[in-house]
């Protein structure tokens, strides 16, 4: 409020000098001569009408700024939770992965850029008899050990996601079938190596079976699923703890 004050003042003195010196020019112009009180009220007018006006303006203007200065902070706060919401709506709450739809969406929209790469479906073995031996709490805690495996074997930019309780997606963009073999192949040991000891010394195993198929130029993502869940089955039947990997796309077009 000083503040406004002390510049309306200014105004309101740069008002009287400009009052004077018009009055002046004025007074000089007829031949006359500016006389004590009309001296006097080219400086009081100014300063009764000029100050308390121009206070009031610059105060509503402080006011105005001010208000925009909060309204900006509140679009932009906001704005920040509006993204946090949409990130977390995309993703899964227990493992931070992509969630089903949105690995899915992803995977679509990686699709239509490019026919290039490989999809992996992962299931984690034998994980209902941990949750039912344990409880869901120490099931949990494999999960995530699980999920933190699968992210050391991928690489950066590929895609992951959680599709189901104990199942993930990993979209390998731009691999061909050697280099998704050993991505595959890399996460199944990362996981194989991981020492789990829910109940003491007792180290219990965690792997996975992996499913992969190549992305065959025009497939859809149904062809892709329907694909790698069939190479996922066969690694279950054979045994458990397998990538299972072949292109065998006409089948499923």
């Amino acid at each position: 409020m000083k503040s406004v004050i002390v510049r309306a003042f200014l105004v309101a003195v740069a008002s009287s000098i400009a009052s004077i010196l018009v009055a002046f020019a004025a007074v000089s112009a007829a031949g006359k001569n500016l006389d004590g009180l009309a001296l006097i009220l080219c400086i009081v007018c100014p300063l009764f009408i000029a100050w308390p006006a121009t206070a009031y303006t610059f105060w509503q203007n402080d006011k105005l700024k001010s208000a925009h200065r909060e309204l900006s902070r509140t679009h932009a706060q906001l704005a920040a939770a509006h993204r946090r919401l949409a990130d977390k709506a995309r993703h899964d709450d227990m493992t931070g992965m992509l969630n089903r739809e949105s690995f899915f969406a992803t995977l679509d929209r990686s699709r239509r850029k490019s026919d290039r790469g490989a999809l992996l479906i992962i299931d984690a073995d034998h994980f209902k008899s941990i949750n039912d031996r344990f409880g869901h709490l120490v099931g949990d805690e494999a999960l995530l050990l699980i999920v933190e495996a699968l992210r050391g074997g991928v690489r950066s930019g590929d895609v992951l996601g959680r599709i189901g309780g104990e199942e993930f997606g990993a979209f390998l963009v731009g691999a061909d079938e050697n280099e998704a073999m050993r991505i595959a192949e890399r996460m199944r040991q990362e996981v194989e190596q991981i020492r789990f000891h829910p109940d003491g010394d007792r180290t219990i195993p965690l792997t996975v079976s992996i499913g992969g198929t190549i992305c065959g130029e025009g497939t859809t993502v149904s062809d892709l699923m329907r694909s790698a869940d069939r190479r996922l089955y066969n690694a279950k039947n054979r045994g458990r703890n397998l990538v299972v990997f072949e292109r065998d796309m006409p089948e499923a077009a």
